[in-house]
């Protein structure tokens, strides 16, 4: 036994647990030189070491171990390179949708932040001039009672993951203009996720650049025909005609907080001068 290395020898060295190494064995990846029939024990030659670091290396890249298991049954330099280069294509693919994810989780930190001077004091209605925005939405079935919109949201964050879309990691719903004038704010017709422009699904919707009434409502949902109310008798005082329906952007909800008097949600009117 003196060229062989035992497991803990080998674990050592490597760094790498005992348990690895024996599921390394039971899979056929990495078995023992020598395993001695009386008590078990597994034990490694010099050369092996080599072979581990090799393993070890793949897998550090983002080989998995059925990929590396395969390519080290009969490997050259050939196909080596064929295989490193196909890992370089998968991890610059990775990086590309790392950067994605990014972007859009900073965004949503941005508006979060830029959102919490209003918890502060009563918030005021803002006229924004806002860009173009496309929303993956879902339609709410009737009663479009709050049970209602939180199915259509699922439904909306169910078809993003699966679909793999860029959305954005924020929700929310558009209720109909005469439901607000009726006082059922909570009504919600279609709720959505905010998401980058893309092909890839049709029940995308495109709201086009222009100016917006918007107010930040903070508490729970069902208080906010409160802010709604203000935001009605500003665009009345101001002159200002509502021309369209009423997007509600959750800036932050259940998906950041557990209390919902840190809720708040983004009301957003579009408007013109009458």
């Amino acid at each position: 036994m003196d060229h062989l290395f035992s497991i803990g020898e080998l674990s050592k060295y490597q760094k790498i647990s005992k348990q690895t190494l024996i599921f390394y064995d039971k899979i056929g990846l990495f078995r023992p030189a020598y395993a001695d029939p009386n008590n078990g024990y597994r034990y490694y030659s010099a050369s092996q070491i080599d072979y581990l670091d090799t393993i070890l290396l793949m897998k550090k890249i983002g080989f998995s171990l059925n990929e590396i298991k395969d390519h080290m049954q009969h490997y050259n330099i050939d196909s080596s390179l064929v295989a490193l280069r196909n890992q370089l294509t998968v991890i610059d693919r990775q990086i590309q949708e790392l950067r994605l994810i990014r972007n859009r989780l900073l965004h949503r930190c941005v508006q979060m932040e830029n959102a919490r001077i209003y918890t502060e004091k009563e918030s005021p209605v803002i006229l924004e001039d806002v860009p173009v925005q496309h929303l993956l939405v879902q339609e709410v079935e009737e009663p479009c009672t709050l049970r209602e919109i939180s199915i259509a949201t699922k439904k909306c964050f169910a078809d993003s993951f699966q679909q793999q879309l860029p959305v954005f990691f924020q929700c929310g719903v558009i209720v109909p203009f005469q439901k607000i004038r009726e006082e059922r704010f909570t009504e919600a017709s279609h709720a959505f996720l905010p998401i980058e422009e893309t092909d890839k699904i049709s029940e995308i919707r495109q709201l086009p650049a222009g100016k917006c009434a918007c107010i930040y409502h903070i508490g729970d949902y069902l208080s906010i025909g409160h802010s709604y109310r203000k935001l009605l008798d500003y665009c009345e005082a101001h002159s200002l005609e509502i021309i369209s329906d009423s997007y509600e952007f959750c800036i932050n909800d259940y998906l950041t907080t557990h209390d919902e008097n840190e809720y708040i949600t983004k009301i957003m009117f579009y408007v013109r001068s009458s």
